[in-house]
């Protein structure tokens, strides 16, 4: 055997090993396709289902929505008639309650004020703003 039927030899050998390299790689490379492929089909099968559950979840969200917006348009209408009836109420029995209120607060007042003018017989006292009362007077007032 010479030197070139070794090398012939060798390189023979070395071929032998490499395309069996490549068939275990290609014959993995095979099975993990397969098995991506199972996956895909699995997702997809459990996909469609979910997304038309999500689908129906956005539709009764999108519908929840707008009937909380219709009510809420409806509650502002609501707060805006009322405020403005309180205006209203306000603008046109305040004004002649709070006149009737004083007057009937100055006719119990003065009917008081009268009962007591003639019950004790005294004087009716004013107040002068600037003097002050004497000694003798406060302590009546206050024993």
């Amino acid at each position: 055997m010479t030197g070139g039927e070794v090398a012939g030899i060798l390189v023979a050998v070395f071929w032998a090993i490499l395309v069996s390299f490549l068939a275990v790689v290609l014959v993995r490379l095979a099975q993990t396709l397969r098995a991506t492929t199972r996956l895909v089909a699995d997702v997809t099968e459990q996909a469609v289902p979910l997304l038309a559950d999500a689908s129906n979840a956005v539709r009764s969200a999108q519908t929840q929505i707008d009937r909380v917006d219709a009510i809420a348009s409806d509650v502002q209408e609501v707060t805006s008639n009322a405020s403005a009836l309180s205006t209203t109420v306000a603008s046109t029995f305040g004004g002649p309650l709070v006149k009737v209120a004083a007057f009937g607060y100055g006719v119990r007042r003065a009917l008081g004020r009268r009962g007591e003018d003639t019950q004790s017989g005294d004087p009716r006292r004013t107040v002068i703003v600037g003097r002050t009362v004497p000694g003798a007077r406060r302590k009546k007032r206050k024993g």
